[in-house]
């Protein structure tokens, strides 16, 4: 059996959970604490399945369909938002509602519905099937239309291009959405962007990092899960960089010909995966071989949001105590 090849582990920073991320899970642990559980909550409070099963152990349940949450029950909307539709039936229903989403998504939210009854339509730039973007485009019945990739703009059905304003998943590669918005302007010279980008803060941080990241080293290994927008983006960053690059949901994802021939490794987290997992990869890593692990400069995040009313009278240290 051959011994493990040496190799350096770069750390990327920033790296793992943002602000929107961490306020979510925290309502979920508050609630629980609170109410006790179970706490029901609308699709995955944050893409990351060591999330998910950590707060599946504590007593949340997790449902995509409202008919499946009891009469009053304790629901929570997870992150990346819901739609009116979603909401109305929630409040029609009787639960007794936090809502957990990012309040960056909550801002572009707040920019459809303003911009609607000015009489806009508007394109949204995003994946399909992402929740975040079912979310944002159920804030309205109709004139809004989502364009994936240049190509859709071009297919776009806008009628009112003199009242047209555009919106973006708040996950996506900043390039690829630079792109995309380019030819938006390009066919829709008079279209309305937003004052600041819809992108957030952390995903751009977090592409920043890679963006330095990847020249230095022979391969990339980002911690998230396969559902994780923003993880997926780091992932095809460094891609094409040049760089190799693999996601991992764990540690026990690693592959050990991943490293072969290749000293120097980079490490970077999606916004939704927790540091335990990046302490575990690294852990891993230098059963493999590594010999040093550096963090490299970078942005420091100190954001933090506010939590819904009616949660904040639990202290921090039973919050953490359930962490545990």
């Amino acid at each position: 059996m051959s011994e493990p090849q040496q190799h350096d582990v770069l750390l990327a920073e920033p790296r793992g959970f943002c602000a929107g991320v961490d306020r979510a899970i925290e309502i979920v642990e508050r609630a629980l604490l609170k109410f006790g559980a179970p706490i029901y909550v609308r699709h995955e409070i944050v893409h990351n399945t060591y999330v998910v099963n950590d707060l599946k152990a504590k007593g949340a349940i997790f449902i995509e369909d409202l008919a499946d949450v009891p009469p009053g029950a304790t629901l929570v909307f997870s992150a990346h938002g819901v739609s009116q539709a979603v909401r109305q039936e929630a409040h029609e229903r009787g639960f007794s509602i936090f809502d957990a989403t990012c309040p960056l998504v909550t801002k572009v939210h707040v920019e459809v519905a303003k911009l609607h009854k000015e009489g806009y339509q508007f394109i949204m730039i995003g994946h399909k099937g992402h929740p975040e973007v079912e979310g944002t485009m159920g804030q309205l019945s109709e004139g809004i239309f989502l364009v994936e990739d240049v190509e859709d703009v071009d297919r776009a059905p806008v009628t009112r291009p003199d009242k047209l304003a555009v919106v973006t998943q708040t996950t996506l590669s900043v390039d690829d959405a630079a792109e995309i918005l380019a030819a938006v302007k390009r066919r829709f010279p008079l279209v309305k962007e937003p004052k600041q980008q819809d992108i957030c803060y952390a995903t751009q941080n977090r592409q920043d990092a890679v963006k330095v990241l990847s020249p230095q080293v022979d391969v990339v290994i980002v911690v998230g899960s396969p559902t994780s927008s923003n993880s997926n983006r780091l992932r095809e960053l460094a891609e094409r960089l040049g760089t190799p690059a693999h996601m991992v949901d764990a540690a026990s994802d690693l592959q050990p010909e991943w490293f072969e021939g290749r000293t120097r490794v980079g490490l970077t987290a999606g916004a939704s995966a927790p540091d335990i997992l990046v302490q575990q990869v690294i852990a891993r890593l230098r059963e493999m071989g590594a010999v040093a692990v550096r963090k490299m400069d970078g942005v420091q995040e100190t954001i933090r949001f506010p939590l819904p009313m009616g949660l904040g009278d639990k202290s921090m240290a039973e919050v953490a105590a359930s962490r545990s």
